[in-house]
């Protein structure tokens, strides 16, 4: 079962970028604009500042010219109130507009310049008109001419009003910037607003997709998670703090027996009609709870929902639960009360072929002490019966007709295949109750010495027949050198033998070593042969595919082979087709994997 996101830890996650976003959508924008207010407002005062001084200056012009005035019409003798109360009205106002107009300007060094000259020469002007308005006679025209020109002012007042234009251009064109500014700077922040706005609702609106995206897959994965769950055989359950369970499988509910659609939340006791209502079950689940322990193959017997008492291994571990921080069990249950019968069975029939082991190995004993005992009684009556039978043979002498010859030549022949199939029974016993004793063996050598004999045999029965050699390159062996001079001399033996009617007998002896590091061998002729659908008898005691007639031999020597190698761990295969020759093959382990115990029952 999956879990969707936690909601608290994604606006935890988001809180961060949504403040950075508001603080960019709303506060940025606040800040430039204003800014470019406290701009705009700043140039509009410097504005008004200029006006200020120009509405002061023009009105300090006039009431100069307006005491002019009014003292030249009163020095012609002009008597009339309106110049009396120009005059009266305008003077006391010129030191206070003056006193003004340095406050206005003393942030501009040119006009305080201006400002003291025209102070200067003001104080002059004024001080000839109070002169002349103060003399008992009327002023002359050169008088009056000195006085408009002596102490100029209007350009001084041209000059002030100048720089005060200059500095109102200044400050309009200023006043102008910073309201484009400040229009530019709103309309930007109105467009970086929208833009933002427009990110924000982008991303919100992705960010909603990908979490609706995620509770789908989640859905998705979780019911994927139920499927995949149900469909395993293992009654598998989720058990909580107070051994609630959570969650369950099917097997889970097929098992103990869940007869309501949705059984979570009970507590565990109630499944399986109280299979799991022991303390002892439950101590192991608390101390997987509380410390984290992990209980692996826990067995005990429970009788579940259909009354079968079954054999369960329960495992359980500590677990975190995705959508919470509380730890829960993971419970398992596999049911091996068909593995226990097994076992039971197994058992049984362990002991029952112990039983039976020891019978045939009782069998064996007795069969070798048996044929080990009639081989020494045997010999007896045989070393008789070939005694006996020359003596009766030398009494008779040329008194014996063709038929007393040949019962005598009869008798003779039967005691010594008697004799020689005794001697290989005592060989074959002998293989197979003796023990090895390992050593380093040179094959190459031990094929010389036996092939040497063989050959010396071989042309003492037939002088004429030739027997050509092939004998490759042949390693030194672990091995019991006894057995294995066995094996070398039966199975050159019946190379040699049943290539005795092939001119020249072929003899092929070769080796390779085994992908495992043991060893191969190869031997080959060009005799007799035989059909590979009799050969599960060619290893047999006693078993022959030749007649007597065509080839003597007791049927044991194969045998021996194939007890020897058994011995040593390795084994012997033949193949072969009639009047091709036959090869036979055979292996020794690599040294340390030969078995040293006696060989196992065939």
């Amino acid at each position: 079962m999956f879990a969707s996101p936690n909601p608290t830890t994604w606006s935890k996650l988001q809180l961060p970028g949504l403040v950075l976003a508001i603080a960019a959508i709303v506060i940025a924008p606040f800040l430039l604009t204003q800014a470019a207010a406290l701009a705009s407002r700043d140039a509009q005062r410097l504005v008004a500042h200029s006006l200020q001084v120009e509405a002061r200056l023009s009105s300090l012009a006039a009431d100069v010219r307006n005491l002019e005035s009014s003292a030249l019409g009163h020095a012609y003798g002009v008597q009339a109130q309106l110049l009396t109360e120009r005059m009266d009205l305008s003077r006391p106002r010129i030191a206070p507009q003056l006193a003004e107009l340095e406050e206005l300007t003393r942030d501009n060094p040119v006009q305080q310049r201006l400002l003291g000259q025209f102070h200067s020469m003001l104080d002059l002007r004024l001080s000839e008109v109070e002169r002349m308005m103060n003399a008992q006679r009327r002023p002359t025209t050169d008088e009056v001419a000195t006085l408009l020109t002596r102490y100029p002012i209007h350009h001084l007042i041209e000059d002030i009003n100048t720089e005060e234009h200059r500095l109102l251009q200044e400050r309009q064109a200023t006043a102008a910037t910073a309201m484009r500014r400040a229009d530019a700077l709103g309309w930007f922040a109105l467009a970086a607003q929208l833009v933002l706005l427009g990110t924000l609702a982008w991303f919100a609106l992705r960010q909603g997709q990908q979490r609706l995206e995620a509770e789908r897959d989640a859905v998705l994965a979780s019911g994927r998670a139920t499927v995949v769950l149900d469909t395993v055989r293992e009654p598998i359950a989720l058990v909580d703090a107070d051994t609630r369970v959570l969650m369950y499988n099917a097997a889970f509910a097929e098992l103990y027996g869940v007869d309501v659609e949705d059984a979570r939340g009970q507590p565990l006791v109630e499944f399986g009609g109280g299979a799991w209502n022991d303390p002892q079950v439950l101590r192991r689940l608390t101390d997987v709870l509380t410390r984290g322990r992990e209980l692996w193959d826990f067995e005990v017997t429970q009788r579940t929902a259909d009354e079968v008492e079954r054999v369960m291994l329960l495992s359980a571990r500590r677990m975190v639960l995705p959508d919470s921080d509380d730890m829960a069990v993971l419970l398992t249950a596999s049911d091996i009360s068909a593995q226990k019968i097994h076992e039971r069975q197994i058992r049984e029939l362990n002991r029952q072929l112990e039983g039976k082991v020891e019978q045939v190995s009782d069998v064996n004993r007795e069969l070798e002490a048996f044929s080990y005992s009639v081989s020494h009684d045997l010999r007896a009556p045989l070393r008789h019966i070939a005694g006996f039978a020359d003596k009766l043979g030398r009494h008779i002498g040329d008194q014996a007709d063709d038929k007393s010859s040949h019962y005598l030549e009869v008798i003779s022949g039967s005691a010594r295949r008697m004799s020689a199939l005794i001697d290989d029974l005592l060989v074959y016993s002998r293989l197979g109750r003796s023990a090895l004793r390992l050593q380093m063996v040179d094959v190459q050598s031990m094929v010389t010495d036996t092939r040497a004999m063989l050959d010396s045999n071989a042309h003492a029965e037939n002088p004429d027949h030739g027997i050509v050699w092939d004998v490759g390159h042949l390693p030194v062996v672990i091995a019991d050198e006894n057995m294995l001079r066995q094996v070398w001399l039966n199975v050159l033996g019946n190379a040699v033998k049943y290539s005795a009617n092939s001119e020249p007998a072929r003899i092929r002896v070769s080796y390779e070593q085994t992908d495992d590091g043991g060893h191969l061998f190869h031997v080959t002729d060009n005799g007799a042969g035989f059909d590979m659908q009799y050969a599960n008898k060619l290893f047999g005691v006693f078993q022959r595919l030749h007649a007597p007639s065509e080839f003597s031999g007791t049927g044991i020597g194969l045998a021996s082979v194939r007890r020897v190698l058994s011995r040593h761990g390795g084994r012997i295969w033949a193949e072969s087709e009639p009047g091709k020759g036959a090869s036979f093959h055979f292996t020794l382990p690599a040294t340390g994997e030969i078995a040293t115990q006696p060989e196992k029952t065939q």
